[in-house]
């Protein structure tokens, strides 16, 4: 992927920092992780589809786990000619350096000036098409059956400042169902147009109603535990692994049976 800047001298300075070479290992990095720790990524079949234009994306996300960004650059692969940035906590970049160099950027929620200095970064990512911000607006940590969301205000005021683009939420959920590796679980809400001439109160509003929506769904198709629900996007690892995965391979060759590592596939 390419890095395109914005035009105007001044934005182009808020644009995070994105070193390719080094986001790319990233990348394949963090996807052998969610393989080794995953049976399988899913999105719902019931998702609202994907933009098909260039504009600008606000991807906002519930926060129910650590494993939110991870997951997030699988996802990414859903959006393959869109330059993405990420927004985490200042204090995270502050530990962890070279997230600077992958196209984060840090907000300080405890302050006006932190606050200040998302909208300005999150409004310049957006004025160019082709971008996206991911944001799990949520701020901290909240399990996923939490009403209401109590979504930052800050996603409502850089959507009342887009000229242009779509809102994505995307509600996220984990779950163990058959298996001994959990699933990710995805489903995209109904998109939201930016443009419209809206307060940010009335757009915060708006974006909440729609992840609200989107999770509710999902907290069902999750209880339902039912993969034909969903479209297999990335899948993971299977079987338990160790002696017990060892032991069923020997019996499956002794007995003259196909060797099968996921459970379900085990019992049948």
């Amino acid at each position: 992927l390419e890095v395109s800047l914005p035009s105007h001298p001044k934005s182009s300075t808020l644009i995070p920092t994105r070193w390719e070479w080094l986001l790319r290992g990233f990348r394949g990095y963090v996807k052998r992780y969610v393989r080794k720790n995953f049976h399988a990524v899913r999105i719902s079949k019931t998702s609202h589809a994907l933009p098909t234009d260039n504009a600008p994306l606000l991807l906002v996300l519930n926060h129910p786990s650590w494993w939110d960004p991870m997951i997030g650059v699988v996802l990414a692969d859903l959006f393959p000619k869109t330059i993405h940035y990420a927004v985490t906590e200042a204090v995270m970049l502050k530990k962890y350096r070279t997230f600077n160099k992958l196209g984060f950027f840090g907000v300080d929620n405890s302050s006006l000036r932190g606050a200040a200095q998302f909208l300005r970064t999150g409004e310049a990512i957006l004025a160019e098409p082709g971008r996206a911000v991911w944001v799990t607006a949520q701020g901290e940590f909240a399990d996923v059956r939490k009403r209401p969301l109590a979504l930052r205000p800050g996603v409502g005021h850089l959507a009342a400042r887009a000229s242009r683009g779509w809102v994505l939420p995307i509600a996220l959920e984990y779950s163990f169902w058959n298996e001994s590796k959990p699933e990710a679980l995805v489903r995209v809400g109904r998109p939201l147009a930016m443009g419209d001439k809206k307060s940010a109160k009335d757009w915060l509003a708006d974006i909440e109603l729609s992840l609200t929506e989107s999770l509710d769904v999902l907290n069902h198709e999750t209880q339902s535990r039912d993969p034909e629900m969903f479209f297999e996007i990335f899948s993971g690892s299977v079987g338990v692994g160790g002696i017990y995965d060892a032991f069923r391979r020997s019996a499956a060759f002794v007995t003259g049976q196909k060797f099968e590592a996921g459970h379900m596939e085990a019992k049948r």
